[in-house]
């Protein structure tokens, strides 16, 4: 996925020419936008063949919801043969008997040996057959683990294949369809456009003058434009620490909740600071 800054840098440049050549509007209060917090493109990061889009321009997501799936059959059946493997037992249970029965038969030499029924000698074999069962047993718990790790790593092959969304937001724009070849290489064509539409971001360019006096948490109120008349409390979230000498001016930016959807981006608005 890639970030698209394009549309927020065109909207502040617009804010700076905004700025240098309209005055404030009423005592504090100034124009601004409101934009997407931001614009993803979202590319695959495997080739293969787009097997389904599930999202349609402008409709709205959730995080984690499934955008896009690439066609995976062969992962697939690689996840389920590994998940066969990390789920036998058998060489683990017979690994496991084996040292049962050598440790039995050690105990036995044992105690024929106190009765000098046996020699030393067998006994010894009967140690050593119980070491080497309980190497074989830590061995079949190693593969079983190793087999355990396999089986998650082609289930994350598989989960690669399919594309969800990272934000609260909503499809922009749609450039593939199914059935065509997607590449997860340099340069790959992007599948979807989305915007975070919560939060959104309001950005306004102000006069230098007002810099001393603003800090990062100051409570504001952001009016958009008709027929989204509604006010809302924010909060300054960034001021930038560079004024344009040329225009005499500064920009902010608010965040500003909008877990309703039910406010657009890419529409102005009134802020008003002092509130």
């Amino acid at each position: 996925m890639k970030s698209v800054m394009k549309p927020l840098l065109g909207s502040l440049s617009f804010l700076i020419l905004m700025g240098a050549m309209s005055p404030v509007l009423a005592a504090g209060e100034f124009d601004c936008m409101i934009e997407p917090a931001q614009m993803v493109e979202v590319r695959s990061p495997v080739s293969g063949i787009l097997q389904q889009v599930h999202v349609r321009r402008g409709q709205l997501v959730s995080a984690g919801d499934v955008l896009a799936t690439i066609e995976s059959s062969v992962e697939r059946s690689a996840a389920e043969a590994a998940r066969f493997r990390a789920q036998a037992q058998g060489a683990l249970l017979s690994a496991q008997n084996k040292v049962a029965a050598a440790r039995e038969k050690a105990r036995r030499m044992d105690e024929l040996l106190e009765e000098e029924f046996v020699s030393a000698q067998a006994r010894d074999d009967a140690r050593a057959e119980l070491r080497l069962a309980e190497s074989e047993l830590v061995a079949a718990q190693e593969n079983s683990q190793i087999a355990k790790m396999e089986h998650r790593q082609s289930v994350d092959q598989l989960n690669r294949r399919v594309l969800r969304s990272p934000f609260d937001g909503a499809v922009v724009d749609q450039y593939l369809h199914p059935g065509s070849m997607v590449d997860g290489g340099e340069g790959r064509k992007p599948i979807l456009k989305i915007a975070q539409t919560n939060p959104l971001v309001v950005l306004a360019i102000l006069p230098f003058t007002l810099f001393p006096e603003l800090h990062i948490g100051d409570a504001v109120v952001v009016v958009p434009e008709k027929p989204f008349t509604r006010e809302t409390a924010a909060r300054i979230t960034t001021i930038d620490r560079v004024i344009d000498a040329a225009a005499g001016t500064f920009g902010i930016q608010v965040e500003l909740d909008n877990a309703k959807q039910d406010l657009p981006a890419g529409i102005r608005c009134k802020l008003r600071l002092g509130q």
